[in-house]
């Protein structure tokens, strides 16, 4: 059953991103359907009794999932549509490779109650700055269309031309990598905790913890750098870019190469 609302959620997403922005009633309604089709799918397929499904393609789907409801959000408040034409494909696509790659089963037993707690704190923050990502992709875009001449055609054209001017959009990423940087934070120190009752030390030095470390580093830098130095525009966008990048090999580039490429279980 799960397969069949993660395939259904995958299409109806994709129908989402080639509407044309004009039809926004059906947009939004289109988009609260595929995200409440897909979260009937990831509670299906990631919750057992004792049990969680985890993977790679869950932590994407999952993340994807949050990030449709923060673009639903503040499409609310913003025309954001050059937003929705990045997010409904690659929502499309992680409700797709969950389909496929439903993950392995990791027993609760024995784990402190506030495991899940740490997990759902870790997609938040996974979430955030995955739709900060994009955000930061559309600035990127928003920026190299006033150095040329002429207003383009193509898939994202149209939309960048309804976007906020780039001063609201570059307000709107600080927020989001604020509120996705406490989040990564509390992933952190949740981590640790979870890392000393699990091996016995405060902090295990595998790739997902290197990989998360490195990552908060580039953020913190990124919101100091904002705050001291007034970083803003190219800068602001690479170390946006570079921690996020980071952030995905931390787990789901790293599961991705132990699931599919390895052909291993959770480690």
């Amino acid at each position: 059953m799960q397969t069949l609302l993660l395939i259904a959620a995958a299409l109806l997403y994709l129908v989402c991103a080639l509407l044309p922005a004009r039809r926004g009633t059906l947009i939004s309604a289109m988009t609260a359907g595929a995200w409440l089709v897909h979260g009937a799918a990831l509670w299906s397929a990631t919750l057992a009794p004792g049990m969680l499904h985890l993977g790679f393609a869950t932590m994407l789907s999952s993340a994807l999932w949050v990030s449709v409801a923060a673009y639903w959000i503040e499409n609310r408040n913003f025309s954001l549509d050059g937003l929705r034409r990045m997010v409904m494909p690659n929502a499309a696509l992680a409700a797709a490779l969950h389909a496929i790659f439903p993950g392995a089963l990791v027993s609760l037993e024995g784990k402190s109650p506030m495991f899940g707690w740490h997990i759902a704190i870790a997609t938040m923050a996974y979430s955030t700055l995955t739709i900060a990502a994009f955000h930061a992709v559309l600035m990127a875009l928003q920026e190299s269309r006033l150095h040329t001449r002429g207003s383009g055609r193509g898939f994202l054209s149209g939309a960048l031309d309804q976007l906020p001017a780039l001063l609201t959009m570059e307000k709107l990423l600080f927020r989001m990598i604020g509120f996705g940087f406490a989040l990564l934070s509390l992933t952190v120190l949740s981590g640790i905790v979870f890392s000393e009752q699990l091996f016995g030390q405060v902090l295990k030095w595998d790739h997902k913890s290197v990989f998360t470390l490195l990552s908060w580093l580039l953020f913190a830098a990124l919101l100091a750098g904002r705050r001291l130095r007034g970083w803003r525009g190219k800068t602001a966008l690479s170390f946006t870019l570079a921690g996020f990048a980071t952030l995905l090999l931390a787990y789901v580039g790293s599961r991705f190469v132990f699931e599919v490429v390895l052909h291993r279980g959770l480690a």
